[in-house]
C-alpha cells in the first residue's frame, strides 16, 4: 500500500478526505455565490479551502477585483455565510459539516507587488539584470 502524509491510502483513493471535502465546500459556496444577488460580491473569485484534520472548520479563501472594497467584501460574506452553511448543510451528505470562514486571499496581490519590484529592477526571466539604454 501507498503511504501518505504518513497514514496507508487504500487504491482507488488518491488524495485525503480533508482534500475531497474542501473540493465539496468550494463546489457548493462558488454555486450559492452565484445565486446571491448581492452588488458587493459580483466580481469575487474563490481561490481555495482549507478544511482541518477535525473536518470542524473550512476557511474559504477568496479574490476581491478591488482592494478598497476588502472590507464591504469581508461584511458581504459574513452577512450571507448562514446561507451558505445552510446550503452545504443541505447539499453535502455529512453528519456534520464544518463551520465555513471566509478570508481574503492577498497572494494575487503580492504576486503582482513582487512582479512590479522586479520589473523595476530590470530583471529578465534568467534572474540576469537587463541592460537599459
Amino acid at each position: 500500500m501507498n503511504k501518505k502524509r504518513g497514514r496507508q491510502v487504500r487504491s482507488g483513493q488518491n488524495y485525503d478526505r480533508t482534500d475531497r471535502v474542501s473540493g465539496l465546500i468550494r463546489e457548493i459556496v462558488a454555486s450559492e455565490l452565484e445565486r446571491i444577488d448581492d452588488p458587493r460580491l459580483f466580481l469575487i473569485s474563490l481561490t481555495g479551502v482549507d478544511v482541518d484534520r477535525e473536518l470542524a472548520h473550512a476557511t474559504v479563501w477568496f479574490h476581491a477585483s478591488e482592494d478598497d472594497d476588502l472590507e464591504e467584501v469581508t461584511e458581504a460574506f459574513e452577512s450571507h455565510r448562514q446561507r451558505m452553511q445552510q446550503a452545504l448543510s443541505r447539499q453535502s451528505r455529512m453528519r456534520r459539516t464544518p463551520a465555513i470562514h471566509f478570508q481574503a486571499d492577498r497572494s494575487i496581490q503580492e504576486a503582482g507587488r513582487i512582479e512590479s519590484i522586479l520589473e523595476e529592477l530590470n530583471m529578465d526571466g534568467s534572474g540576469r539584470q537587463t541592460e537599459a539604454d
